[in-house]
């Protein structure tokens, strides 16, 4: 984790910040549920990096846009909120349900002042977060690893592992097209 001020800390922040938040009410909230392209143009308007395909949906806040990276094909679901101060990455096929709070920044309690400290969020290719998730600061979620509904994660999370919980504890590995029996 980075001590404030970090290199997102600009002093062009709180202005693109106030700009980011009247474009996302008046012309990113508003649009039309099916309309992935326009948000995607938007974001990336705002420094975002956006694969094809990506989802981002009309009701997902994303604090800083020029921190977030969607790969293609991924989705951010209903009322998703990415409070991005540091970087959160979406690999492709990665899908964040709706309601889960993607979060990057917390405080160093045990500073004088509790100044903010930083870490970046890395959800891995085809991993799915359940509804209403929470994923703390410097959090990594492996290749296709399932986060279980209302879970709390603190911690890294291997690929191919479901786990579920809070806070959040490994439930079962399973390999790559492993089939119930």
């Amino acid at each position: 984790m980075t001590d404030f001020p970090s290199p997102v800390q600009t002093v062009w922040n709180r202005p693109s910040r106030a700009l980011w938040s009247l474009v996302w009410w008046v012309a990113y909230r508003p649009s039309p549920r099916v309309f992935h392209g326009w948000r995607r143009f938007l974001l990336r308007r705002f420094g975002a990096i956006i694969g094809k395909g990506a989802h981002p949906y009309p009701s997902a806040r994303i604090w800083a846009p020029w921190n977030l990276t969607m790969g293609e094909g991924s989705c951010l679901g209903d009322y998703v909120q990415c409070y991005s101060v540091d970087r959160i990455t979406l690999e492709p096929e990665a899908t964040v349900s709706q309601f889960s709070f993607l979060c990057t920044a917390g405080h160093d309690y045990r500073a004088k002042g509790m100044p903010l400290i930083t870490a970046p969020i890395t959800i891995g290719s085809g991993a799915w977060v359940a509804a209403d998730v929470f994923i703390g600061p410097g959090v990594t979620i492996g290749e296709r690893a399932v986060v279980g509904a209302r879970a709390s994660v603190f911690r890294h999370v291997d690929s191919w592992t479901v786990v579920g919980g809070n806070p959040a504890r490994v439930i079962r590995k399973y390999e790559p097209d492993q089939e119930e029996t």
